[in-house]
């Protein structure tokens, strides 16, 4: 099922927050040669991490941030904490913290999109799968119960066997573009400068 991003005004409560997923170790970034963690590397002079916070502000969306924890360090786990952290929230847009040219606009546009009837959409580019994926209310259980290192994908996978995850296609790289290398990192600075011409 696939949807397009018309608008639809609705106040911040009553559209999804953002859980932005910041506890990764970000061990290949380092293996790839980066003397920092990912999520401080500096992209145009401003860490990734806090592009990403720009982006969710610029969104009008309320938002957690789900820091480390090293008792629960897979991806399951920080999507857990994130929506145990939020119980009052109309659904979540899951976004890992790693991906610095996400645009405001496309937050909001997967979060119009959950006003839908869809339990789950899942924006695209080009039609690569990408972030952040959105969640009704409606996946809440199953949303709780998640851990280690798979995050999400059981969840989109039940409600695909009953034809409630709609995609979303958007003219935004930012949704498929993280970082994980050096070489994403510079790959992601020159998609932004290409941008900012």
């Amino acid at each position: 099922m696939s949807l397009s991003s018309s608008p639809v005004s609705a106040p911040p409560h009553a559209l999804p927050t953002v859980i932005v997923l910041a506890a990764g170790r970000g061990e290949r970034f380092t293996a790839s040669g980066g003397s920092t963690h990912k999520l401080a590397a500096l992209l145009a002079g401003k860490p990734v991490l806090q592009h990403v916070l720009d982006a969710v502000q610029a969104s009008g969306l309320r938002h957690h941030v789900v820091q480390a924890d090293v008792s629960r360090p897979g991806m399951g786990d920080s999507i857990a904490d994130g929506v145990r952290a939020t119980p009052d929230a109309a659904g979540w847009l899951i976004l890992p913290g790693d991906l610095p040219l996400v645009q405001g606009a496309s937050l909001r546009a997967v979060a119009q999109a959950l006003m839908q009837q869809h339990a789950v959409v899942i924006p695209t580019h080009k039609g690569v799968r990408g972030h952040p994926v959105g969640f009704s209310a409606a996946c809440r259980d199953q949303l709780l119960v998640l851990e280690g290192n798979q995050g999400a994908a059981p969840v989109v996978r039940a409600y695909a066997a009953i034809n409630s995850v709609a995609s979303l296609e958007l003219d935004d790289v930012g949704v498929v573009t993280d970082v994980d290398t050096l070489d994403d990192l510079a790959r992601a600075e020159a998609l932004l400068a290409a941008r900012q011409a």
